[in-house]
């Protein structure tokens, strides 16, 4: 049975009521033995994904130029994930965050997810309601994409999510904020054309280290386990505005530091690193070449010393005699030399 039928102009699927069916009990095969046999009506519900689509909600996913590929995959795997998305071109530079706005209103969508990327390395996520807010923006970290992640988990494309909050989302206002926020732009609205009428999967928001970390789970039906499917990355708070992508400041995160400020104290830290090892080394070669300093007086010298008996001292008052030098002769005569000497 079709799950629903379209008019011929395609302009949206047409609701289909419960019908009665007869079933004839008695196994009779003619026509005549067919009214002395019983005959029960059963009553046939009306498809599941059939009825009509009140939430208009509409999310437009885009970002401006120089993101990387990992922001671009990021991007492709929300767009799958959400069947109610539309996408745009990459937005310019130069462009003010006001013409998003304008951007939403021509794609007819109510909902915004802006991604922003500044010196290639940092990416900034805005969720926004448009036109009229409120908006908040993140710094996003620790982006792992579908195709990086390779989990066991699956879900059937377009099904409805389970959105699962943490408790600290109702514990303070910015928080519920937030949670309307996501509540709003990530759960699909039921009876959506391109949607599935099942819920197989579960979008998490847990609040740790105060940032937000983003999972996708898979529900299986067997004992209602969780395997993660992904992709998943970390929401740093910055600043919540009244107006969409503008605005009066609602909340300020204390507890945000910026990436560029981060870079720095990482510096700082490698280079007094190298400061100090550079004076160890410096203080290593003072002590080396250092001349050692000369003792008048050993205190151990006198250890080891035995007495000894004392000699009288002779002094002498003559001068000594002169020896004589007996020189030796150079031409020292040979014993065969001295034979032939004698012979003669």
């Amino acid at each position: 049975m079709a799950a629903f039928k379209r008019k011929r102009g395609g302009q949206g699927p047409i609701q289909e009521k419960a019908k009665k069916v007869k079933i004839v009990t008695g196994g009779g095969e003619t026509t005549a033995e067919v009214g002395q046999n019983t005959i029960n009506e059963v009553t046939v519900p009306a498809p599941v994904s059939v009825g009509k689509w009140t939430n208009k909600e509409r999310v437009l996913i885009f970002s401006s130029r120089g993101i990387n590929f990992r922001t671009r995959h990021l991007m492709q795997d929300l767009r799958t994930m959400m069947p109610h998305s539309k996408a745009d071109t990459k937005m310019d530079r130069k462009d003010k965050l006001f013409v998003v706005n304008e951007v939403c209103e021509i794609k007819n969508c109510n909902k915004c997810l802006f991604f922003e990327a500044k010196k290639k390395q940092d990416l900034y996520m805005w969720i926004s309601n448009c036109p009229h807010g409120p908006s908040a923006k993140f710094l996003v970290q620790n982006i792992h994409t579908l195709a990086e992640l390779k989990m066991t988990g699956n879900c059937l494309k377009g099904s409805r999510p389970l959105l699962s909050f943490d408790p600290k989302f109702d514990s303070e206002p910015h928080y519920a904020l937030l949670k309307e926020l996501f509540t709003q732009t990530f759960s699909t609205p039921r009876y959506h054309p391109k949607s599935q009428p099942f819920v197989d999967h579960v979008f998490t928001f847990t609040i740790t280290d105060n940032r937000i970390w983003f999972r996708n789970y898979q529900i299986i039906e067997e004992d209602a386990s969780l395997v993660e499917i992904g992709p998943r990355f970390v929401l740093n708070l910055m600043k919540i505005f009244q107006g969409s992508f503008g605005g009066p400041t609602l909340y300020e995160n204390p507890h945000f530091q910026s990436p560029n400020l981060h870079r720095r104290e990482l510096r700082l830290a490698a280079a007094a690193k190298v400061r100090e090892k550079q004076l160890v080394k410096e203080i290593q070669k003072m002590k080396r070449t250092e001349a050692k300093e000369n003792l008048d007086k050993d205190v151990t010298a006198d250890v080891f010393v035995t007495p000894a008996e004392e000699k009288p001292v002779h002094i002498q008052t003559e001068a000594p005699e002169a020896t004589k030098v007996v020189k030796k002769n150079k031409h020292k005569v040979f014993k065969r030399q001295r034979m032939q000497k004698a012979r003669r």
